[in-house]
């Protein structure tokens, strides 16, 4: 888990950068309601939490580089027996210095009275403006207050900038501790998988295959990192298929994407499997394709190498199968140059991986492709559509969907596979579902 003295490096260092003029303000992920008086599962907002921990709602954390004699300041809810009756335990300010390492904490109902006051004198203020109307409005309201309070002595904040400029570039390099959860998360949506290839037979429906991923994560603490993608046969071409209640049929193709989260940090895993068992020859073919180029891109995961040199090598393989098939027309660097190739592999192989499982981080730096570094974690996930409607093509291609996805740590050496251990080849595939008969 993450301790609080990483959670305190880590506001120190986007106080520094943010510097001794300036107030950071981040509010807690609300509650949200899911219908009439039921709410949706709590989730910590992602920053919010990368900075303090504490899990929350009607939370907000001040942060004041260079004030004496405290520069984290948090409120929260107080502690209340009747409701805590209802809804279960709060830390409270007390609580929650002691849980969370911080320097103080008041009642969110102060936050009126309190926050004005820290404000001032502030010239800068960071935030992310436009993520929540209401709470922009209480902010704008703070620092009125502040104007109006002092009238021409006042010394209000005449910068606003986004937060994210800052905190998402901190949040692109993993600690070890967060390393070792997203190797947890990792290990955790492996075992849903292996549970879901052995699970998988024709006539059952995909939502009961998917219950064998929720079964493995949640029987090892963990939730759904995002709404997994069960599709069978045809559904496999609808890149966020989510359905997931059609009825598995015996020759078709089962692509599952699904990854877990664990402690508030993601995994992110695609396999695609036969249901019968056994590959057909045209979807070997096919998935050979989609494996080498993934196999391409992985070896591109590396210090130095710039954040697009994994897509252009899964590309490369992509365009020079599909040609060879017949697929495509002409030659593999023609395919590339026009772009041909997006007909049937028409998104990027790949995403920053961490607290998001689509994690924060410029993708570009001054309009060039970003350099990979030690820390970063990105997901590698070529894959093969060919729509079932597709006219101009030989009727044993039409409707296979193939993608294969593993999460990848870049280090000072050869990367960092973390989702290791799920089957991946068409002989560890079959083999595997071989042994759930």
């Amino acid at each position: 888990m993450i301790g609080n003295r990483e959670y305190a490096r880590r506001r120190r260092q986007l106080m520094r950068l943010a510097g001794n003029d300036a107030i950071v303000i981040v509010p807690a992920a609300p509650e949200r309601i899911r219908n009439n008086d039921a709410t949706y599962p709590y989730r910590q907002d992602s920053d919010f939490h990368y900075l303090c921990g504490f899990p929350e709602p009607d939370a907000v954390l001040a942060l004041l580089p260079g004030r004496q004699p405290a520069e984290t300041i948090l409120f929260c809810r107080e502690r209340d027996p009747v409701r805590e009756a209802w809804d279960g335990p709060r830390l409270g300010p007390e609580g929650a210095v002691e849980a969370c390492g911080l320097d103080d904490a008041f009642p969110v109902e102060d936050i009126d009275d309190i926050l004005p006051g820290l404000i001032e004198g502030r010239s800068r203020v960071y935030y992310h403006f436009g993520r929540d109307s209401e709470f922009d409005l209480k902010l704008i309201g703070w620092i009125k207050r502040v104007q109006t309070l002092r009238g021409p002595l006042a010394r209000a904040p005449h910068e606003f900038v986004a937060l994210s400029h800052l905190l998402h570039d901190l949040r692109l390099f993993k600690s070890r501790d967060e390393l070792a959860l997203m190797r947890q998360a990792a290990a955790i949506a492996g075992e849903g998988h292996r549970r879901a290839m052995r699970a998988a037979k024709p006539g059952l429906f995909e939502h009961q295959v998917e219950a064998e991923l929720i079964h493995a994560f949640r029987s090892a603490g963990a939730v759904p990192s995002y709404e997994p993608i069960v599709g069978g046969g045809a559904n496999a071409c609808v890149l966020h298929y989510r359905a997931n209640n059609a009825r598995l049929r015996d020759g078709d193709l089962l692509l599952i994407d699904a990854g877990a989260e664990y402690a508030c940090y993601a995994s992110d895993i695609t396999r695609t499997f036969p249901v019968g068992g056994r590959f057909s020859a045209d979807q070997r073919a096919l998935y050979e394709i989609v494996l080498a180029a993934q196999d391409a891109a992985i070896a591109q995961v590396r210090a130095g190498k710039g954040w697009t040199a994994p897509h252009d090598a899964a590309v490369a393989v992509i365009a020079a199968g599909l040609c060879e098939l017949g697929l495509l027309p002409g030659k593999p660097a023609a395919a590339v140059a026009s772009g041909a190739y997006k007909r049937f592999f028409p998104h990027k192989t790949g995403h920053w991986l961490g607290l998001d499982v689509h994690d924060v981080g410029d993708y570009r730096v001054d309009g060039e492709p970003r350099q990979l570094e030690p820390g970063m974690v990105m997901t590698v996930e070529p894959g093969i559509y060919i729509a079932p409607d597709a006219a101009d093509v030989e009727p044993r291609w039409r409707g296979l969907g193939i993608r294969i996805e593993d999460d990848v740590a870049v280090t000072r050496g050869a990367p960092e596979i973390l989702t290791l251990g799920v089957p991946r080849t068409v002989a560890e595939i079959e083999a595997h579902m071989a042994g759930a008969a």
